[in-house]
């Protein structure tokens, strides 16, 4: 079992949102990518509480974190939207992490308490390392105790994305995402992909990029390469564009 990764372990406001897909320093240019985001209407955020966004993941080495402090990046840039961060539980004992080397848990960031907690979320936004093409057992073992959610339809109707890593090129970028559908679509909410609106970006064949149509991911390798500029900002760009259609939906 990969510790990040597929068969390779990882260690480790106007009328739209337009020029701001991508951030400012973003390495490639994606100004087409404007015109695929849903049109939102600014309102007054002082009047009416932000909109939230839940970014819910699970980061043994800190792959899928890199990815989610971005995501939430992207969130907060629109106006009356603001993501949280939330961790699921761990599943494996701290004997078993020290001998995978696992770094220890950035405090700042807390586990969320239980599944109920979704229900206050207006859109949510999973991450998680593949293991075999599959979500890790961490984030699986929190699916599987969403079970009252499912019982009373409370997540139904709700948003919701994915974004990954995995170890190899071949280790699950898309199988990762499109498994975790299954989970989905038994609670009824609306998967939300990315499809192609970052743009240029996702056409580039000069480098090794993780991300696909389903949602932004990163390559972790052996554990020793870190996320590329390109990957983070097609975090960030998943992260306004969620935040978008969470502000769409919110209108309707």
């Amino acid at each position: 079992m990969g510790k990040g990764g597929g068969c390779v372990p990882s260690k480790k406001k106007p009328s739209s949102i337009s020029a701001e897909v991508a951030p400012a320093n973003a390495p490639l240019s994606i100004h087409s990518a404007a015109a695929a985001l849903p049109s939102t209407t600014t309102t007054s955020s002082q009047s009416i509480s932000k909109l939230k966004i839940f970014i819910v993941f699970y980061s043994m080495y800190g792959h899928v974190e890199g990815l989610a402090r971005r995501l939430k990046r992207g969130v907060d840039g629109v106006d009356g939207v603001e993501a949280v961060l939330f961790r699921v539980p761990e599943t494996l004992p701290p004997d078993v992490l020290e001998q995978m080397r696992a770094p220890p848990k950035d405090d700042d960031i807390p586990e969320i308490s239980s599944a109920a907690e979704l229900v206050a979320a207006d859109g949510v936004l999973f991450g998680f390392p593949t293991r075999y093409g599959c979500m890790a057992a961490q984030m699986k073992a929190f699916f599987d105790s969403t079970g009252q959610l499912w019982k009373e339809q409370k997540l139904a109707g709700k948003p919701a994305g994915f974004f990954v890593s995995t170890g190899t090129q071949g280790g699950g970028q898309e199988t990762t995402a499109w498994t975790a559908i299954t989970q989905l679509a038994h609670h009824g909410m609306l998967f939300v992909p990315i499809g192609y609106t970052f743009g240029a970006g996702m056409f580039k064949m000069d480098s090794i990029r993780g991300g696909s149509p389903y949602g932004a991911g990163v390559f972790a390798g052996d554990g020793t390469r870190e996320p590329t500029e390109t990957e983070l900002a097609l975090a960030e760009h998943q992260g306004k564009y969620m935040a978008a259609v969470v502000k769409r939906l919110a209108r309707t």
